[in-house]
C-alpha cells in the first residue's frame, strides 16, 4: 500500500520565478526608462515631476509581499496607467497619472525584478520623509549591487550624457505643462530646447545633437548618416525589441547612437488631430511655420540621440 500512494506534487516554478536578467543591464534599463521622470537626485518640492522609484518600490512592497505579485503589480500599472489603476493615489493627485508608454514585456519584467531583488537608488530626504510619514524605521529591502570597478565602456558614457540631458530637458518640459500647460511648454522648448542641450554639452565636453527626419527645428535635422540609424531604430522598436545603443569609434572620438521614443505626452504636441491639446496647431504655425513633427502614434521613433566625444 505504501509503495501504491501518489508522490507528493511538486509546484511547477512560474515563469517569473524561473526569469534571469543581468543585473548591471536591468540598472540600466531602470535608469534609462524610468529616471528622467522619477529621478533620485530631483529635490524635495517644487522640482519633482514624479515619485523617486524608492518611493514606487516601498508602495508596492506593502501590499505585494512575493516577488511575483510585486513584478505583476508593476507591469499591469505601466501597461495601463490609469487613475483607476494606480496604487499610488496620493503621487497621481499631485503629478497627474504617467503617460502611457509600450515597453518590450521583457523591459518591464527585467525593471520589476531588479527593483523587488536589489536596492535601488534613494534620494537623500526619502529615509527622513518616509518616518515622518510614520511607516516606522526604512530599511529599503534588496540585495546590494557590485559595481564593477573596470570603468565605464564608451556606450555607457554615451548613455550617461543622453540620459543627463534628458533629465534636464524633460523636467523643465513637464514641469511647465504641469504649471502653465502645453502651450507655455510648445514656447519653453522653442525658445529653450536647444540652449539647454548646448549647456549639457559644455558640462560634459561633448557634442550632444536631437536629431531626426520629421524635424521641428531646422537645426535638427539628421543627417545621412543618423538617417541610417534612425531607420534601423524604427525596425527595432516595430519588432518589438529592446533599442540598443550604438558607438562608431575612431581613432580620436566615439559617436553614440541611440533612439528618442514617444509616448502619451509627446502626442500633444507632437500627433495628430485626435491627440494634439487644443491650440497646439495653431501655435506651431506660430513658433515652427516649417514643421514636420506630428502625425506620430505611441511608441514610434521620433527622433536619436548623437552624441560625440573623445575617447
Amino acid at each position: 500500500m505504501v509503495s501504491c500512494q501518489t508522490a507528493p506534487q511538486t509546484k511547477e516554478p512560474t515563469e517569473q520565478a524561473k526569469f534571469t536578467y543581468e543585473p548591471t543591464e536591468a540598472k540600466q534599463l531602470l535608469a534609462q526608462n524610468c529616471y528622467v521622470c522619477h529621478s533620485a537626485t530631483a529635490p524635495e518640492g517644487a522640482g519633482r515631476i514624479a515619485p523617486p522609484m524608492v518611493a514606487v518600490k516601498t508602495r508596492y512592497l506593502r501590499d505585494n509581499k512575493t516577488r511575483e505579485a510585486f513584478v505583476n503589480s508593476i507591469i499591469n500599472f505601466v501597461n495601463k496607467p490609469t487613475e483607476d489603476n494606480a496604487m499610488m493615489r496620493g503621487a497621481v493627485k499631485k503629478f497627474g497619472v504617467m503617460p502611457a508608454q509600450k515597453y518590450p514585456d521583457s523591459t518591464l519584467l527585467t525593471i520589476a525584478s531588479f527593483m523587488y531583488d536589489y536596492k535601488i537608488e534613494e534620494p537623500e530626504w526619502f529615509k527622513a520623509h518616509y518616518e515622518e510619514k510614520g511607516f516606522g524605521t526604512f530599511n529599503q529591502p534588496g540585495k546590494q549591487l557590485t559595481v564593477s570597478q573596470n570603468g565605464s565602456s564608451y556606450e555607457e558614457i554615451g548613455l550617461s550624457y543622453a540620459m543627463g540631458t534628458k533629465k534636464v530637458l524633460g523636467k523643465n518640459l513637464m514641469g511647465t505643462i504641469q504649471r502653465k500647460g502645453v502651450l507655455a511648454a510648445m514656447e519653453f522648448c522653442n525658445v529653450r530646447a536647444i540652449p539647454l542641450t548646448d549647456s549639457m554639452a559644455a558640462h560634459y565636453n561633448a557634442s550632444i545633437k536631437r536629431v531626426s527626419d520629421k524635424n521641428r527645428n531646422p537645426d535638427n535635422a539628421a543627417d545621412a548618416v543618423e538617417l541610417v540609424y534612425l531607420e534601423q531604430y524604427k525596425e527595432a522598436i516595430t519588432n518589438g525589441e529592446e533599442p540598443k545603443p550604438v558607438v562608431v569609434e575612431n581613432s580620436e572620438t566615439a559617436h553614440f547612437y541611440y533612439p528618442i521614443v514617444t509616448n502619451s505626452m509627446c502626442l500633444q504636441c507632437h500627433g495628430t488631430n485626435k491627440t494634439m491639446a487644443e491650440g497646439v496647431q495653431a501655435k506651431l504655425l506660430e513658433l515652427y511655420p516649417r514643421d514636420k513633427a506630428t502625425g506620430y502614434a505611441e511608441n514610434e521613433v521620433r527622433g536619436m540621440w548623437s552624441i560625440t566625444f573623445e575617447k
